[in-house]
C-alpha cells in the first residue's frame, strides 16, 4: 500500500521554517501584531531613515495624477498612502488595505495625527483575494509586503484584476544585492544587527529575524519580473535601489 501523496503546496515557507501552507497568514498576522507599534521607529532605525526616499522614489515612478484612484496594497502604517493622498488630491481616492488589524489601526491614527482623512479609505484584506470590483484602480502600490503573502502568484493574480487597463503596479521589496561584497555585509547585517534591533527596541528578536529571513527567501529581481508578466503585466521593468538590497518594479495591465 502507497502514502497517500501530499499536494504541492501542502507546505510553504515561514521565514526559513517550512510549515502548512494554511497557518503561514496567521504566523505573519502574529508577527505584524506584534511590531505594529514599533512599526514606523524600528523601519527608521534599520534603514536610517533612507526607506523615506524609497517610498518617495516610487511615488515619483508611479505617474500617479489629481483624481486618480490608488490601491496600497499591505499598506501598514500609512507611508505610501499619506504620499499618494496628497498627489491625488480632494478628488482623488486612496484605499489602504492591510490585513492586519494592528497595522491598520496604526496607519488610521497616524494618517488622522497627520489631518489626512477626506480621500484615505482603510479595508481589511487579503492581498490574495482583493474585495475590490474588476478595473477599478488606476495605479496600485505594495511595499515591503509581497513577500508576506502565502502565494505570490495569486496575490500579483488578484492586483491585476483590480487595476484599470492602462494603470500600473508598483512592487517595492527587498531583493538582492547585485556586489558580493555588499551581499557579504548585509547578510551580517540582517542576521546579526536586525535581530538584535528588534530585541533591544521592540522586545521581540524572534519577529525580526523572520523579517531578515523572509527577505532571504523572496525572489530575486529577474524571477519577480518573470511572475508579474506570467500575471499579465507587460513591459515589466525594475531599478535597483542601494545596490539591489531593495528593488521597484514596474508593469502594466493594458
Amino acid at each position: 500500500m502507497t502514502a497517500e501523496r501530499k499536494p504541492e503546496d501542502a507546505t510553504t515557507h515561514f521565514g526559513y521554517r517550512e510549515v502548512p501552507t494554511g497557518e503561514k497568514a496567521g504566523l505573519v498576522g502574529e508577527v505584524f501584531h506584534s511590531v505594529a507599534n514599533r512599526y514606523d521607529l524600528m523601519n527608521d532605525l534599520m534603514s536610517l531613515g533612507v526607506h523615506r526616499l524609497w517610498k518617495r522614489f516610487t511615488i515619483e515612478a508611479s505617474g500617479v495624477r489629481r483624481g486618480q484612484a490608488v490601491l496600497d496594497v499591505a499598506g501598514g502604517t500609512g507611508d505610501l498612502a499619506a504620499l499618494f493622498a496628497e498627489r491625488v488630491g480632494p478628488s482623488g481616492r486612496v484605499v489602504l488595505a492591510d490585513i492586519n488589524s494592528s497595522m491598520l489601526d496604526v496607519g488610521r491614527g497616524r494618517l488622522a495625527d497627520h489631518g489626512i482623512a477626506g480621500n484615505v479609505e482603510f479595508v481589511q484584506a487579503n492581498a490574495e483575494c482583493l474585495p475590490f470590483p474588476t478595473n477599478h484602480f488606476d495605479c496600485i502600490s505594495i511595499a515591503f509586503g509581497l513577500r508576506n503573502v502565502t502565494h505570490i502568484d495569486r496575490a500579483l493574480a488578484s492586483m491585476f484584476r483590480v487595476l484599470k487597463p492602462g494603470g500600473a503596479l508598483l512592487v517595492l521589496e527587498f531583493s538582492k544585492p547585485v556586489l558580493r561584497p555588499l551581499s557579504r555585509a548585509y547578510d551580517v547585517y540582517s542576521f546579526s544587527v536586525l535581530p538584535w534591533l528588534g530585541r533591544m527596541v521592540a522586545n521581540d528578536e524572534g519577529s525580526y529575524r523572520y523579517l531578515a529571513e523572509s527577505i532571504r527567501r523572496h525572489p530575486d529581481q529577474e524571477t519577480l519580473k518573470q511572475l508579474m508578466g506570467q500575471a499579465g503585466f507587460e513591459r515589466v521593468h525594475y531599478h535597483n535601489l542601494a545596490g539591489g538590497i531593495v528593488a521597484l518594479h514596474k508593469g502594466y495591465k493594458f
